[in-house]
């Protein structure tokens, strides 16, 4: 189909200044390869507008086009709304529906208590919206804590499914998507290995969140790829006693049929919503509140250094922004992250803020040993150049 045909079958022609005059960007909610979230209020209140440069889609202006398509067609209430769309000259821009409730975990934090009863129950409502993703013929391939969002502080608000950036519309239902995709710790075997994949991906990572949910770590724990691989490839799931021990077997039996390294083997969306645990007859009611909250302060430092890479790609971003009229970036890269990583009242506390200094002063330093690479080679070569000349 050609692009024009594609653009009149999504709904609502771009008539663009129009449309961006409607909304006042706010904060810097986050950044990817193609450009960045912001956090934005508009007619129909607080929204968060995905702006992408089209310098960096390039020939692969379908991808945004197929993004926009799947976002029009999946209406779930624990999947975000898309709002609007529209485009200027250097850039396109998707609007959709912001969560504004936080992450799962920090809200769990701020409960007195949290049972394996409830896990049960808050594991079968993103279960509920990946099956309704996986129905429709789309991979999340992104799924992790950080990705569940309250959509309101409201006690009873809806837990949803953020941040499809690299979702994928699957065109045939046995298609396989073969980019490396997916957040380290929770990408399945064959995504690292660089294998096809498709639907089973989300089931892994549905494994991985349920195991840490249950006992504040995660399940495959190697700092480097190549020993990660082969963790999960064996996938030697263990369930340490200490934390384990009043923890149902039904649970374990659960997350024991996603965490299958073998894709075929693992279990569907569909057989997994079937499964016992999800009912919560046998959960017990044991807190696991502690662990919850032991995985978040390891998870606030792991956000300081996560800040670092933030700012550096806003800062990327911004050296390619062509439309320096309507600058759409945020001035400073290294406050918008900052604001972005200490959302809400998540303050970043001093070991983080040293963490972050360190990582700052180490890219510097990479930074200054390459440029010095650099001159030595350049030098190298001048100087060959002249004593051939002179040679000569």
């Amino acid at each position: 189909m050609s692009l024009s045909g594609m653009l009149s079958r999504l709904q609502g022609q771009p008539d663009s200044y129009d449309k961006k005059s409607k909304y006042r960007f706010g904060k810097t909610l986050g950044a990817g390869t193609y450009g960045i979230v912001r956090e934005a209020d508009g007619p129909t209140g607080k929204v968060a507008i995905k702006i992408i440069l089209k310098k960096n889609v390039k020939g692969n202006e379908k991808m945004v086009y197929d993004e926009l398509d799947m976002l029009q067609r999946l209406k779930h209430p624990s999947i975000v709304r898309f709002v609007d769309w529209f485009e200027s000259r250097d850039k396109y821009y998707i609007v959709t529906e912001l969560a504004t409730g936080g992450e799962l975990f920090d809200r769990i934090c701020e409960q007195g208590k949290f049972t394996e009863k409830d896990a049960s129950q808050t594991i079968k409502q993103v279960l509920g919206a990946v099956d309704y993703l996986h129905r429709n013929n789309v991979v999340h391939r992104d799924l992790k804590p950080e990705n569940l969002l309250y959509l309101s502080k409201d006690p009873d608000s809806d837990l949803v499914l953020a941040d499809f950036g690299i979702a994928k519309m699957l065109d045939t239902k046995d298609e396989v998507l073969t980019t490396m995709a997916g957040s380290f710790g929770y990408a399945a075997p064959e995504v690292m290995l660089k294998k096809g994949h498709g639907k089973p991906v989300d089931m892994w990572s549905m494994g991985v969140i349920t195991y840490t949910l249950l006992c504040g770590y995660s399940p495959f724990r190697s700092e480097n790829l190549q020993d990660l691989i082969d963790e999960c490839s064996n996938a030697q799931v263990v369930f340490h006693e200490r934390y384990w021990k009043d923890v149902s077997q039904d649970a374990k039996d659960f997350i024991m049929h996603l965490l299958q390294p073998d894709a075929d083997n693992r279990w569907t969306s569909q057989q997994a919503l079937d499964h016992i645990w999800l009912s919560g007859k046998n959960a017990t009611d044991h807190n696991l509140l502690p662990e919850i909250k032991a995985y978040m302060a390891k998870a606030r430092l792991k956000r300081g250094i996560e800040m670092v890479k933030l700012a550096n790609r806003i800062e990327a971003l911004k050296m390619q922004e062509d439309d320096p009229e309507n600058p759409d970036l945020p001035e400073n890269p290294a406050a918008a992250a900052s604001a972005a990583a200490a959302s809400g009242k998540d303050k970043l506390n001093k070991a983080v803020k040293g963490a972050i200094f360190r990582e700052v002063v180490m890219a510097k330093v990479r930074e200054m040993k390459e440029q010095e690479q650099t001159l030595k080679v350049k030098e190298e070569v001048e100087k060959e150049a002249r004593r051939k000349s002179f040679n000569g």
